[in-house]
């Protein structure tokens, strides 16, 4: 009897400066299974990212040679793999510039190693946003069937607001029909909005629909990742609600 291999856990680059915290984060890490790749700067960090191409960035903001941020930003220019930045300091400066450059969620430093885990697990469900159910072709018609009239309708996997077009079998997204990408945590924002356009959504039903949060959590993730997302769809469709939340406007 043949048994199945088991699937292989996500492969996690850890880019730490400081080599007992890399060191007992990476032991930790590989302790729930996780291949972990380590560099100790950010250029390393950028090297090594090129030659493993790894699931999940994971790096200090404070760097040598090239820091966190810009490391964050160098990547994002050519991949959406998801980012989870670590920091010892709790500055909404240091916090609102690691997520304005592309990481998808930050952890404070001292952290529990079973937290990082479930945070890095929530960021990865990111991914694997899974594509709407595609109905079967219809069986072929006999040749004594006469052939019924081809109607013409959009698909109802494919969201449309005045040239916003969000497919949800494909997860691709257009603006006037320029293909647009997006990383999972934005699909995840812009796929929440698109589902109740109109409907205003607070930043706490956000923080656990689309990060997993069930407790309080810092809302400026939310407010960074709609300020990224209204960048690159245009700053007008996402509309700000005070002491409320967002909601994204209805065509007119």
């Amino acid at each position: 009897m043949t048994t199945a291999a088991a699937p292989a856990q996500p492969h996690i680059l850890l880019v730490e400066d400081d080599e007992v915290i890399r060191e007992a984060t990476r032991m930790a890490l590989e302790r729930y299974g996780f291949p972990v790749t380590t560099a100790a700067d950010g250029l390393e960090g950028l090297e090594a990212f090129h030659a493993v191409r790894p699931d999940l960035l994971l790096l200090d903001v404070m760097l040598p040679l090239l820091d966190g941020v810009g490391l964050c930003r160098r990547i994002r220019e050519e991949s959406q793999l998801p980012i989870l930045m670590m920091s010892a300091r709790t500055d909404p400066v240091d916090v609102v510039s690691g997520l304005e450059a592309g990481a998808d969620d930050y952890v404070v430093k001292p952290f529990e190693s079973a937290v990082l885990v479930a945070r890095i697990r929530t960021v990865l469900r990111r991914v694997r946003v899974a594509p709407a159910a595609v109905p079967p072709p219809p069986a072929a018609p006999s040749p004594d069937t006469p052939a019924a009239p081809v109607a013409l309708s959009p698909s109802p996997a494919v969201r449309n607001f005045d040239g916003l077009q969000v497919d949800t079998d494909s997860m691709e997204v257009r603006v006037d029909g320029r293909l647009v990408p997006l990383t999972p945590t934005e699909l995840r924002l812009l796929l929440e909005f698109t589902a109740a356009p109109g409907i205003v959504l607070e930043r706490s039903a956000l923080l656990e629909r689309v990060w997993d949060y069930e407790w309080g959590a810092d809302t400026r993730v939310v407010d960074v990742h709609v300020q990224r997302l209204r960048a690159k769809i245009g700053s007008g469709r996402i509309e700000t609600v005070r002491g409320f939340g967002y909601k994204l406007r209805r065509p007119a």
